[in-house]
């Protein structure tokens, strides 16, 4: 059985080699951890070893040890990676440690050594230790004599050059290159060198600001313990690295900056982001076989992705394809530019699908490769992509984007064994339009930012700079049965098509003429709470969920004379309770500014989940008194 004690003297050890080499290894350092606390983002807190202390920080890349229990006050952890670092403004230095195991959960106390020396026999405090020793060493009678050994004088080179000689070819290397890990990096830190792979590569971009005009790129690197950071550049340096930097290569990296990272812009998991400038050093490795791995996904299941909507941050996600359109010209209304876009849905095992659009170079190389094997069903992960709120749920890609086909996975293997002996014949329906109210699950949409109407319509400026959005709990009050509830739409990219000459319908999104196309819901309609009332605007998916039945059928029920069927069915779907999730955002009609409110999402009350928020809601009044 393993001793549940510290290891004697590892604070000493510690202090000695205050930056280990990677490929030498360690000693056993367990150290107790004393006065853990949660600092912002990371935890501080002291490192003992019964005789000495010092102070320690663990970055956020620990939280979930910390969290779960694995790492206590009072508890042991064994050291196996660390950097002994200056702190400005700081007389200690601090230990780093970037990569530690759990050895014991808290100790009923804190260990504190006695100095026992065997000689005398008296127990002894670490101060006296010295004088006590030199006492005995004059009571010992005996002699011991060692064997006069050769002296053989070498010089420094020599000693280097048989150690290298002795040494395996990536023991030379690390001889020569101390090499950090990603984990260890901090903006106080001095020189440093790491060895990363690109990850993601992002393209060349022009900015202009306060400061003047520039261009501007980054790139996400991966060490081989997993860590990932983004590195920018700027300017020269963009101009300097963006050829050098290619996908899925290793490099050594040094001379650059870290600071802070801004979660705004930068997604990537980790405290800090580098900076490169035109000195940085940027050198290819090619001959060494360490493992680093090409990407780390961290998937979200597309039945989760509804938590995601409008967030800031980036998500990773895989599924099986099950349709590819073809590329279609978008007009950017920033430049007025045509770019390429392409459309591919997915599905997982949650039995959900979701769309992805992408755009530019994805859409026509990756995309048509897609389109070339979509009757296989291919499995695709994609790294980075936003989670938007079109159609309820929807998925766009970006330029840094990381999309593999039929990746060596895990999870990809998984997912096919899935389709092939269950999904293909299930049952599969869009995320977006089958998204719960319930707060635990894909819905951040439906218990979040709860309003009345009121709030909405008594606030003309929300949404100036960009969509606001809000949850609503409503009654849909009155739906006009004289509107246009029904338009025709592309069955490629569901934009409005129109008949064209001779036959057919000519989609001028997709350039292309096709005889027959989709009839989809656009929907105007009141609703109520008990603050007030405002039309709304609703979409295929939310119409129907509203109404009970596809547009194709509820335009049939008129075209047909069948009035009384057609008023049935506006009648039944008013005044029963629903949940919305709505966008706000301002719009000018003939020169009038109104407030534009679009339905995102809606779904019928669940009064199990709503009695949970309201019960919620309570609490904190009470609470707040």
């Amino acid at each position: 059985m393993e001793a549940k004690t510290v290891t004697p003297d590892a604070i000493s050890k510690i202090i000695t080699n205050p930056s280990p080499d990677s490929s030498v290894d360690l000693p056993d350092l367990v150290v107790q951890v004393i006065d853990l606390k949660a600092v912002g983002n990371r935890f501080m807190f002291t490192a003992s070893d019964g005789k000495q202390k010092l102070k320690g920080i663990l970055q956020s890349g620990f939280s979930d040890m910390v969290t779960s229990g694995s790492i206590q006050n009072l508890g042991l952890i064994r050291i196996l990676d660390y950097t002994l670092n200056d702190i400005p403004n700081k007389p200690e230095k601090y230990l780093l440690v970037t990569k530690c195991e759990s050895v014991s959960p808290a100790l009923e106390a804190e260990i504190k050594a006695e100095v026992k020396t065997e000689d005398c026999g008296v127990i002894l405090k670490p101060k006296q230790e010295a004088d006590v020793k030199a006492e005995v060493k004059k009571e010992d009678t005996g002699i011991v004599l060692k064997p006069k050994q050769e002296m053989v004088t070498k010089s420094a080179a020599q000693i280097i050059y048989e150690q290298r000689g002795n040494a395996a070819p990536a023991a030379r290397m690390s001889m020569t290159r101390r090499v950090h890990p990603l984990a260890s990096l901090n903006p106080y830190q001095g020189t440093w060198t790491i060895k990363v792979r690109v990850t993601s590569k992002g393209d060349l971009r022009s900015y202009s600001n306060a400061k003047g005009e520039g261009i501007v790129f980054n790139v996400e690197l991966t060490d081989e313990d997993g860590t990932q950071i983004q590195a920018t550049m700027f300017k020269e340096a963009a101009k300097k690295f963006h050829d050098i930097f290619q996908m899925g290569k290793v490099y050594y990296i040094s001379k650059g900056t870290l600071k802070v990272a801004n979660k705004r812009f930068n997604p990537v998991p980790n405290d800090y982001e580098m900076t490169l400038n035109e000195n940085s050093i940027v050198e290819e490795v090619s001959s060494e076989g360490v493992y680093i791995p090409e990407t780390v996904f961290n998937f979200v299941p597309i039945d989760q992705l509804g938590l995601h909507v409008n967030g800031k941050d980036l998500v990773d996600v895989i599924g099986v394809v099950q349709n590819v359109s073809p590329t279609m010209s978008i007009r950017r209304k920033i430049n007025n530019e045509m770019i390429p876009k392409r459309d591919i849905t997915i599905a997982d095992e949650s039995k959900k699908t979701v769309v992805v659009s992408l755009w530019n170079d994805h859409a026509t190389t990756l995309g048509q490769e897609l389109l070339d094997m979509a009757d296989k069903s291919p499995v695709v992960a994609i790294k980075s992509v936003k989670v938007g709120d079109f159609q309820g749920v929807s998925l766009s890609a970006i330029s840094k984007s990381v999309i593999k086909i039929n990746p060596d996975l895990p999870e990809s293997n998984r997912l096919r064994s899935w389709y092939d002996s269950e999904g293909r014949e299930a049952s599969l329906a869009s995320v977006g339009a089958g998204m719960s109210p319930s707060p635990v699950s894909g819905g951040r949409s439906m218990y979040t930012d709860r309003v009345s109407i009121s709030h909405i319509t008594s606030n003309p400026s929300l949404g100036e700079d960009k969509p606001a959005f809000f949850n609503i709990k409503a009654y849909i009050s009155l739906i006009r049965p004289d509107q246009a509830m029904c338009y025709r739409a592309c069955k490629t990219c569901n934009k409005k098509v129109t008949e064209a000459i001779g036959s057919g319908y000519w989609c001028e999104a997709c350039q292309k003429n096709d005889e027959e196309c989709n009839l989809r819901y656009i929907m105007n309609a009141k609703i109520s709470d008990a603050s007030g009332e405002a039309w709304v605007s609703t979409f295929n998916d939310q119409a129907q969920r509203i109404l009970g039945c596809p547009a194709d059928e509820f335009d049939k029920l008129k075209q047909e004379g069948e009035e009384n069927a057609y008023q049935t069915k506006l009648k039944e779907a008013t005044w029963a309770p629903h949940t919305f999730r709505v966008s706000v955002a301002p719009t000018e009609y003939m020169n009038e500014k109104r407030q534009r409110i679009t339905v995102k999402v809606v779904a019928p009350l669940d009064f199990a989940a709503e009695t949970s928020y309201l019960l919620g809601e309570i609490s904190k009044l009470k609470a707040s008194q």
